[in-house]
């Protein structure tokens, strides 16, 4: 038997040493992957590369984290089996990583396969309000900022959530109430119009720099009123549902905010 045991253990040393370098190799593709996603928006952003660049980087990144959890997770499980406990950490943080690589993008396509594939989302799509001062900052934006009915459709089947919000408030308060709200989620407050109760922002995403417009527009509704909201994208045909997210949370933090019914 010690001789056996003996014998045994170069093979198993071997086999470990082995675990351990697929193991370094699975680590090191899931962390070029996370930094290559991590880059694609800083890059696009100082136009390293366009848009499209930014996106295919992603893309690919994502499906080669996805193939690295499958091997990761195999290394892993040979390495267990070997006792080769280096080797089995190191493939765990490999498997991490690539989950972490793999997991946004899927999602992000997702929600783009399942959303309504809208760019421009409004409480009110019968009368949307309308961009005044942002208008010049928008020149040269690939997306219009006239409202195109056609869309609203598509929004009352995909967001039927989003309406008009009503606060027992009077328009002039609702207005200080959402300028307070709209700088506590980080916007950009472009114009602020007290006469006309109306708050221009812009949103900018965190990776790209997207930058999204957003107009929230107060009437009078008897002793209350009545807040609307439009955000709308400058780029892409697509916004992954942020638009309806950003309206949802606006919404939601001003309701919370000030009285209502």
């Amino acid at each position: 038997m010690d001789q056996q045991h003996a014998a045994a253990l170069p093979s198993r040393g071997g086999a470990a040493r082995a675990a351990s370098g697929l193991a370094w190799a699975g680590l090191s593709v899931a962390i070029v992957c996370v930094a290559a996603e991590l880059l694609a928006g800083p890059g696009y952003r100082l136009r390293w590369w366009g848009l499209n660049g930014g996106l295919q980087t992603i893309r690919w990144a994502a499906t080669v984290a996805a193939v690295a959890i499958v091997a990761t997770l195999a290394i892993a499980l040979w390495a267990q089996l070997q006792r080769a406990r280096r080797a089995f950490v190191l493939a765990l943080a490999g498997f991490l990583l690539s989950v972490a690589a793999a997991a946004p993008p899927a999602y992000f396509w997702y929600q783009v396969s399942h959303l309504p594939h809208l760019h421009d989302v409004t409480t009110d799509t019968e009368h949307p309000p309308h961009f005044a001062v942002l208008l010049a900052l928008r020149t040269g934006a690939r997306n219009s900022a006239e409202y195109d009915p056609a869309t609203a459709a598509r929004q009352h089947q995909g967001y039927p959530d989003l309406v008009p919000l009503t606060l027992e408030t009077s328009p002039a308060q609702a207005l200080q109430l959402a300028e307070r709200v709209a700088r506590s989620m980080g916007w950009d407050i472009v114009a602020v119009t007290p006469g006309a109760w109306r708050l221009e922002a812009t949103a900018t995403s965190l990776l790209f720099g997207f930058k999204d417009d957003i107009v929230v527009r107060i009437a009078a509704q008897g002793s209350a009123s009545r807040v609307d909201v439009r955000s709308v994208s400058r780029i892409g045909g697509s916004d992954f549902g942020a638009n309806a997210r950003r309206i949802r949370s606006f919404l939601g933090k001003l309701k919370a905010a000030g009285p209502h019914p």
